[in-house]
């Protein structure tokens, strides 16, 4: 028999004439009621609200939470949707208070229900994020959203029943960036043990600096970097740190750079060194401008590089300007090479980068934050021959595997260079005669004292799926990015930003609306086709349907940037996102 999915488990009793179809709703809670325990399935039926729609239809008027909730249930009862027992039918939420949960006295089976509040309102938006019916975005402008909920901060406390409304209405509000129709930027989706992960890491409630206070997490850090590493091509050797994201990420590797060539600016600071001079491309990521900006080396001194049609680095260009830059008395010091740009997708040529960078004894890092994924998937890995070639490489987790926010992680080849770089010696957290080996203290080479345990989410889904896990995944989005772009390369009404197919995800297209196609002035035509992306997203997010992000790039006005890296997005998505731009942009 084929599966239906999610209500597939009411298909026992298909055989009976007077039953229900397996495939609805209320047969899979009749199912779910008797094979819970402990009533769970009649709670997640409850939580489901299959006696009425889930969510909010697209396309149709939202209805409100709290006026939904007051029409369907009763203030005093625990909204089981059936008489029970069950201790939500005995709390008042709107006579509690935090201070009447945990660590008060017998505070624990309030807090217990409370959680369990949470915990259901979470449930339902995950489902509903799932749900193609529901909207990937209940939007509003600022100054209505400002008026529907009172956000501001009060002297006086709140009860837990208003703390539950603010839950339910901040989910309410939010992107549904899990939705398999969301598309606007190159983190989404929602993995289910990632989010069990991040909830558990929530609980333990720890700092990353020493091993003393996050036994289990270094030691899962220590082993998941290596593992990393070894992908890259740096076995049994090496360095590395997950940090706030991949700019940061980026920041760590030019700090890096300049350490390496320069120990004493440590300590002197830039006026005892020479002026230097970094590298990138013209399409990289604007987080090498910001973090020159950061380290006092100056934006003017981070030199870009030419790129060919497709955005890749042109490497004759950065030996140019590598000389050129030595002409003018600046010390060449750091390299960026980009493996997947944010716009374009792009890899840059990594192993002519490397030669040049050898021949002039220059840093080179590979910022991979994007596509350092691909080192996953045996089929894509190629994109990034020569990346065991680099000193430094960021890879962001949180993009194509879809590990929770933020997880971002610096890879280094040498070994120490980041303790030597960074560390202060503070002898109130890092002593050094603690009965423990010392070296899994890490805390000390990050610029961070407080560190967030961004580790776990990753290492938890690397146990549930495997490589081979990340790989079908990460397979599964290039194919989707090359099906989108099969589907309109030659339909009428679309044109591509570069020829050729995709490297990455990212597909990068004109949609002309009918008004349009026929337009000979070509200065005109581009004046008009600038406001059609802006006018089709406005509405993408007014209706709900879908989200997709567009931007110029040079001379080019704007265009769609489509990326794929939800691991929900199927074949049939694709299409519904190529018919709604048709839709929404017909009439401009």
């Amino acid at each position: 028999m084929a599966s239906h999915g999610f209500w597939s488990l009411g298909g026992q009793n298909a055989e009976n004439p007077g039953s229900q179809s397996p495939s609805t709703p209320r047969a899979w809670c009749q199912a779910a009621a008797q094979k819970f325990p402990g009533g769970l399935g009649s709670k997640l039926c409850a939580l489901l609200n299959v006696s009425e729609n889930v969510g909010e239809n697209v396309g149709e008027k939202p209805v409100d939470p709290e006026t939904k909730q007051e029409q369907e249930t009763p203030a005093e009862t625990c909204g089981c949707n059936k008489p029970c027992n069950c201790s939500k039918a005995a709390t008042g939420f709107s006579e509690l208070y935090s201070t009447d949960l945990l660590p008060a006295l017998d505070g624990d089976a309030k807090t217990m229900t409370f959680l369990q509040e949470v915990v259901d309102i979470m449930l339902t938006y995950i489902v509903e994020s799932f749900d193609r019916s529901t909207k990937v975005i209940d939007f509003h402008y600022p100054n209505e959203l400002v008026q529907r909920h009172n956000w501001e901060l009060s002297d006086e406390p709140e009860s837990l029943d208003d703390i539950l409304v603010s839950c339910r209405a901040t989910l309410k509000y939010a992107i549904k960036t899990a939705h398999p129709r969301y598309f606007n930027q190159l983190s989404t989706g929602l993995d289910m043990v990632g989010l069990a992960a991040d909830w558990l890491t929530s609980t333990a409630n720890t700092n990353m600096f020493t091993y003393e206070v996050a036994p289990v997490f270094v030691l899962l850090e220590y082993v998941t970097l290596k593992k990393m590493r070894d992908i890259i091509g740096w076995a049994d050797c090496g360095d590395g740190i997950f940090s706030p994201g991949g700019a940061i990420s980026n920041m760590y590797a030019m700090l890096l750079a300049r350490f390496k060539m320069f120990p004493e600016v440590k300590e002197k600071g830039m006026s005892s060194i020479p002026k230097l001079a970094a590298f990138t491309s013209e399409h990289s990521h604007f987080s090498i401008k910001k973090g020159a900006a950061a380290l006092g080396i100056g934006t003017e001194s981070v030199i870009c590089i030419k790129v060919d049609e497709r955005g890749k680095m042109i490497p004759s260009d950065l030996e140019k300007k590598i000389l050129d830059a030595k002409q003018k008395g600046l010390v060449p010091f750091f390299v960026s090479a980009t493996a997947g740009t944010t716009v374009y997708g792009a890899f840059d040529p990594l192993i002519a980068i490397s030669d040049i960078c050898k021949k002039y004894d220059i840093w080179m890092h590979v910022d991979g934050a994007w596509g350092g994924s691909l080192l996953m998937s045996r089929k894509h890995r190629w994109k990034l021959n020569g990346v065991e070639r680099a000193n430094s490489m960021t890879w962001n987790p949180h993009k194509m595997m879809a590990v929770p926010l933020q997880c971002s992680a610096l890879l280094v080849r040498e070994e120490g260079l980041m303790q030597n770089c960074n560390q202060m010696h503070a002898v109130y957290l890092f002593q050094q005669d603690k009965h423990y080996d010392l070296s899994y203290d890490t805390g000390d080479k990050a610029l961070q004292c407080g560190r967030h345990v961004d580790i776990f989410k990753l290492w938890l889904m690397w146990r549930a799926k495997g490589t081979i896990g990340f790989e079908a995944q990460i397979d599964k989005c290039l194919e989707l990015s090359e099906y989108l772009y099969n589907k309109i390369k030659d339909r009428e009404g679309y044109e591509m930003v570069f020829d050729g197919k995709p490297q990455h995800t990212n597909v990068c297209f004109w949609y002309l609306p009918p008004g349009l196609r026929y337009v000979e002035d070509k200065v005109e035509k581009n004046k008009r086709l600038h406001k059609v992306a802006p006018v089709i997203k406005a509405r993408m997010m007014e209706y709900g349907t879908t989200m997709v992000s567009y931007q110029p790039q040079g001379n080019n006005v704007n265009f769609f940037r489509m990326v794929i890296s939800n691991p929900a997005a199927t074949f049939e998505d694709i299409d519904f996102l190529i018919e709604e731009i048709e839709r929404l942009g017909q009439d401009l």
